[in-house]
């Protein structure tokens, strides 16, 4: 018996398998197939432990990368950064839709005081108190930015299996519809406004006027490629009527304007979401754009977070820094939004159950957040920052990952309560 356990430990330790691992472990469809598996099995066990999805997908990258299990090679993942832009693009792309006019003058400008308020009070109180407790002003404006994103889908389920309604609903649902479309359009401000200063070509144009110009120019061009997608996609597919048509014309559009957007370092979100909202506006018939996309999302949205969570260093939670950091972010991220829902409630005289509670169930952040800070390690406006910038987003990385983490195991609890409390059961 030992004799065979020590042949096997030999031929383990042979390396003879060693040519035939590291094919694989290096090659990227391989690693496409074994992420989304994975990410599969483990947003399955999310869901039997009532916790979404997308903690599952997190936590299977978090074991399949460096941390742990060191299957995929972290070169790997730098090579599909593009479906990170994609991701973030058909994310962009579904805010864009919201924005009917129709359903704009519907909802009334009570919802969009609400969502502007409890975005900008989240914006500006993380950025004021993280720039107050050590963390460069440049970068306590960026965490600020993705503070205001909310995830609506643990909301919405939680709506739907309570069989909640009533007015306070009503509220919810047109707050998270518009509150990520808030989040991206303060963050492509933001990021215009400072991307110069994190650069290493921004050190002679370290200016606001500069930044301000610079953030106005951006938003221009990044809103005029949007609406010329959205124009030429329209009169493309309008006389169109096989949806394998209508998909292969929609991914050339939406890569095209993406493209465009970062040749030209603009922000890929504003096009994109100006996109859509084009598309929505244009006709009732563009519907059957989004019909043909939606199939495609799940995957891609999986291998989007399956990779956020390789990003993710256990070692960092041994950095007392970074989980101090990420608790004050969660903390003052939520008394933000809550006092924002508060303020607006009163000047837009909103029942009492909306100014109380609604506040509770804009707790969960995920995929918008994920997404943004991923796309500012990404930028190639950063490709030739120096390392101190470098090593400053990557503590901005470690902090909303993390945050966002804690968020989605405590998140549904919190809104789930809100509703209770609010709603009509």
């Amino acid at each position: 018996m030992q004799s065979m356990i020590d042949v096997s430990s030999d031929f383990a330790n042979s390396g003879f398998l060693d040519p035939v691992l590291d094919f694989f472990r290096g090659h990227i469809v391989f690693t496409v197939g074994l992420l989304l598996i994975a990410g599969y099995f483990a947003g399955k066990l999310a869901e039997k432990l009532k916790l979404p999805a997308i903690t599952g997908y997190i936590v299977a990258g978090l074991f399949m990368g460096e941390s742990f299990l060191d299957i995929v090679h972290h070169d790997i993942s730098h090579t599909m950064e593009s479906i990170t832009d994609i991701a973030l693009s058909l994310i962009a792309l579904t805010i864009g839709a919201e924005f009917r006019i129709t359903k704009l003058k519907r909802v009334g400008a009570g919802i969009l005081i609400l969502t502007l308020f409890e975005a900008v009070f989240a914006f500006i109180s993380v950025t004021l108190i993280l720039s107050l407790i050590g963390i460069d002003l440049k970068y306590s404006l960026i965490l600020g930015a993705i503070s205001a994103a909310t995830a609506p889908a643990a909301t919405v389920v939680i709506i739907k299996e309570l069989r909640a309604r009533g007015p306070f609903v009503d509220y919810l649902y047109g707050v998270v519809a518009f509150d990520d479309a808030a989040c991206v359009i303060l963050f492509s401000i933001v990021f215009s406004l400072i991307s110069p200063l994190l650069s290493s070509a921004g050190a002679a144009h370290s200016g606001l006027l500069y930044g301000l110009f610079h953030a106005a120019k951006d938003l221009f061009l990044s809103v005029a490629i949007g609406f010329l997608s959205g124009i030429a996609l329209h009169l493309m597919v309008r006389k169109k009527y096989r949806l394998n048509e209508i998909l292969i014309i929609s991914i050339a559009f939406i890569f095209l304007c993406t493209a465009f957007a970062l040749v030209f370092h603009l922000s890929p979100l504003i096009a994109n979401m100006v996109f859509g909202a084009v598309l929505v506006n244009l006709s009732n018939k563009n519907k059957k754009i989004f019909n043909v996309l939606d199939p495609l999302t799940p995957p891609l949205f999986a291998l989007f977070f399956v990779l956020a969570g390789m990003e993710l260093n256990v070692s960092v939670l041994t950095e007392g820094l970074v989980v101090f950091y990420g608790i004050i972010y969660i903390v003052v991220r939520f008394g933000g939004k809550m006092l924002g829902v508060y303020c607006a409630g009163r000047l837009t005289k909103a029942p009492a159950k909306v100014r109380k509670y609604l506040g509770l169930c804009l707790f969960p952040q995920a995929g918008v957040a994920i997404g943004l800070v991923l796309f500012v390690k990404t930028s190639p406006v950063l490709a030739n920052a120096v390392p101190a910038v470098k090593e400053s987003l990557d503590l901005i990385l470690n902090i909303v990952l993390v945050s966002v983490f804690l968020n989605e195991l405590i998140g549904p609890s919190i809104s789930r309560y809100g509703i209770i409390k609010g709603a009509e059961l």
